[in-house]
């Protein structure tokens, strides 16, 4: 449920109460021990922007529109991986706005097409760079002229974590009942993990967080490891909520959506590296009720060695 304050915007445009109330379900594949241990999933790909970043950009703007932050005639800028960028793009469509996106040069084709689908401009950085380069490209741009840009940076606004607080976490609490031992999630903007991971310590201290720890090179699309000095960390990231860090390869992460496939879910990247941590929280603890969240489609990674076969 979203919360009553965004009610004018939804009676308006009713399309945005499609995004959330995503369905939990259990995770059944043969790399699971038989100890017991249980992984429960939400199906964030089922989102109308196709990921979980809908959640926090809807969030970030109905929030900017309120507050009067948002005026007509600017554009929106912000940097992105390429989920939240579709999502700025096909919330950001619906709301009447011009919207300017900056992504790394190497995020996938699908993604490229499903943000210019929806009208938006692309500014591409340099690969080698990584998220970094996009998002310190974003901020040069706004800069430039800030009377003709609005930029929310999903890397430092409060909106992106209260919006995983408010509708992801609460959804998870409900629908198992506030029975869970463990959630696992990464780092992208750091929303995901400190929205939930705040409001299910909340609920209950003991209840553990894995945090997924990907490579520097090849890395894991849309995911940071955040070990070199000259990385960014996120404005948002509340490193506290996080009780464990499992270090997860491309390797892994490609074999487990491979292994989903096989059992008819399709799913990118990052929900296979998800995945593999949980499996590692599992081995660990038998018994455990472990939830994670399935980011975004798999039809989103066919231009990249992902589903190569």
């Amino acid at each position: 449920m979203l919360p009553e304050r965004f009610r004018p915007f939804l009676e308006k445009y009713p399309s945005l109460t499609l995004i959330g109330g995503t369905r939990l379900f259990r995770v059944q594949v043969p790399e699971l021990p038989p100890n017991g241990a249980e992984i429960l999933a939400k199906a964030e790909w089922t989102n109308p922007g196709g990921s979980i970043k809908d959640r926090p950009v809807l969030f970030m703007l109905l929030q900017a529109a309120l507050s009067g932050e948002l005026g007509t005639g600017r554009t929106l800028i912000d940097s992105s991986s390429g989920n939240a960028g579709i999502a700025y793009a096909m919330i950001g469509s619906m709301l009447g706005l011009g919207v300017q996106l900056v992504v790394p040069g190497n995020a996938s084709v699908e993604r490229k097409k499903r943000i210019l689908s929806h009208g938006a401009q692309l500014v591409e950085t340099d690969p080698i760079q990584g998220y970094d380069a996009a998002l310190r490209e974003a901020h040069r741009i706004a800069a430039s002229d800030p009377a003709r840009y609005f930029m929310p940076d999903q890397y430092a606004n409060e909106q992106n974590w209260r919006a995983h607080y408010e509708t992801t976490a609460e959804e998870i609490l409900e629908q198992t009942g506030g029975r869970i031992t463990h959630f696992v999630a990464g780092i992208g903007t750091g929303g995901t993990i400190t929205g939930v991971g705040r409001r299910l310590k909340s609920h209950d201290p003991k209840i553990q967080v894995a945090c997924v720890v990907p490579e520097s090179f090849p890395g894991i699309e849309g995911l940071k490891p955040l070990e070199r000095p000259e990385d960014i960390v996120p404005k948002i990231l509340d490193a506290s909520v996080i009780d464990r860090r499992i270090r997860v390869t491309i390797e892994d992460a490609y074999a487990l959506c491979h292994s989903l496939a096989r059992r008819g879910l399709f799913v990118g990247q990052s929900s296979g590296a998800y995945l593999s941590a949980a499996l590692t929280v599992a081995r660990d603890a038998p018994g455990a009720r472990i939830v994670t969240v399935f980011s975004d489609l798999g039809e989103r990674y066919f231009s990249t060695r992902l589903w190569d076969l």
